[in-house]
């Protein structure tokens, strides 16, 4: 499993900082992470400043990742910003950034670097293009301090793994100027009919993260509130989006548009599901499948598939963090979970296999492309997601947005071109969770 940038003990302490961050002689090293949390204010000022920067501090002393705390933009150079792993937009308003510290940060993104944008960080700079897209959107209006619904539309972004389907909360709910959704990944909208004073027709994203110009972005709209720093869920919420920004958790970022759930979490979902075989899935309060038993395979009869990306989430979920499981794709209908094995192909799920058995094989016929195999891939506990993507005999598999195998078959006998798709429950010592199952059809080609 891959190991490498995982959160350890960090120095802390004196590198705490509140002001001006000079040119330290402390540089990070693979043992440490190290974020900027930046707050100038051109603009209006929040009040919930300090409160946001203190939690992030105690969010980098308990997650294992150094902070720094400014408002000083001169440590916006290319020399300094190396130093960081990710640098915090805290509520930032107006124009906080000359020419030159633009262009420093604009390297630094380009560079690898990630941004996270918290709040009023989307009142910012308005005349700065590559700032634009790199927060996702900006500020429009927004009505009075209110309750309202959060709904969490993906749940394997360490952002909002944690949180429940929909989250019911009060803060300051921002109206946008464009609607992000075909340029980032988003990760939760506001429910507008929960409240009132929304104004963008019910597609309301308030949370996304995207892969921008060579860098990691992550921006919420939540965190007006003094509040908000002290809520453990809001948080977890800002402490997965840091995670994602440094780049510690592997994530699906892509723009994901057009898609349809086969399992969205619901008992009615899963309904439409057929278990072959021996074991089960056990659906938990929060929507997510576990397997138990085997060797068995919950299969989805209500459509034969020819063309299509098929997208789901998945973690290991025992204890020993070397379970077995797999998605099966291009199958015939049978209650005998044995068919889809000998006539369909098996994505796995299994950390210690040979190569073209561990995860992001096709299993026993191609093996996934390791080193970027496991560069992209959470270990045991953390959620992962797989697309699968079928056209023609052609079957191309992504791990949190990284491509890593690409496989054609030539057997006419287990042809991809029509065929259903399941997950399999491995056995009794085997648990693998998964959640939000979903499909969008393509459009076929020619031969």
């Amino acid at each position: 499993m891959n190991t490498t940038g995982r959160w350890t003990t960090a120095v802390v302490g004196a590198a705490l900082l509140l002001g001006c961050v000079s040119q330290p002689a402390v540089s990070h090293s693979a043992d440490t992470e190290r974020v900027l949390v930046f707050s100038k204010t051109a603009g209006f000022r929040h009040d919930s400043i300090p409160d946001g920067v203190a939690a992030v501090k105690q969010l980098g002393e308990s997650g294992g990742f150094t902070v720094d705390a400014t408002e000083d933009a001169s440590v916006f150079t290319a020399r300094n910003l190396r130093r960081y792993d990710a640098v915090v937009f805290l509520s930032t308003t107006g124009d906080v950034l000359n020419a030159d510290q633009q262009r420093a940060f604009e390297g630094y993104i380009r560079h690898g670097g990630g941004y996270v944008g918290i709040h009023a960080a989307a009142d910012t700079e308005y005349d700065w293009a590559f700032y634009g897209g790199l927060a996702g959107a900006y500020f429009q209006s927004h009505p009075a301090i209110q309750p309202a619904t959060v709904v969490a539309e993906d749940r394997a972004h360490p952002s909002t793994a944690e949180l429940p389907p929909t989250w019911n909360r009060t803060d300051e709910w921002y109206n946008y100027r464009s609607n992000p959704r075909e340029r980032v990944h988003v990760l939760a909208a506001l429910d507008e009919s929960s409240y009132t004073g929304g104004t963008m027709n019910g597609d309301h994203p308030i949370a996304w993260c995207q892969d921008y110009q060579g860098g990691r972005a992550f921006y919420t709209g939540l965190g007006h509130t003094k509040e908000s720093y002290a809520d453990p869920a809001f948080r977890g919420h800002l402490l997965g989006g840091i995670r994602y920004a440094t780049g510690h958790t592997q994530v699906d970022c892509r723009p994901e548009n057009g898609y349809r759930p086969l399992f969205d979490g619901t008992a009615a979902s899963l309904a439409d599901w057929k278990q072959a075989g021996p074991g089960s899935f056990t659906r938990s309060d929060d929507g997510t499948l576990t397997s138990s038993g085997g060797m068995g395979m919950l299969w989805y009869p209500g459509q034969e598939l020819s063309s299509y990306s098929l997208k789901l989430d998945w973690k290991m979920a025992s204890a020993s963090g070397d379970d077995n499981s797999g998605v099966f794709v291009g199958f015939p209908p049978s209650d005998d979970p044995w068919s889809a094995v000998d006539n369909g192909y098996e994505i796995q799920i299994d950390a210690t296999d040979v190569p073209e058995k561990t995860t992001g094989s096709v299993y026993g016929f191609r093996s996934a492309d390791l080193k970027k195999r496991d560069r992209a891939l959470n270990p045991p506990g953390e959620w992962n997601t797989y697309e699968i993507r079928v056209e023609g005999e052609r079957l191309r598999v992504w791990l949190n947005g990284v491509k890593i195998n690409d496989f054609t078959n030539t057997d006419p006998a287990r042809s991809l071109r029509d065929g259903h798709v399941g997950i399999q429950n491995h056995g009794a010592d085997d648990q693998v969770s998964f959640r939000d199952i979903r499909i969008k059809e393509l459009p076929v080609k020619g031969d």
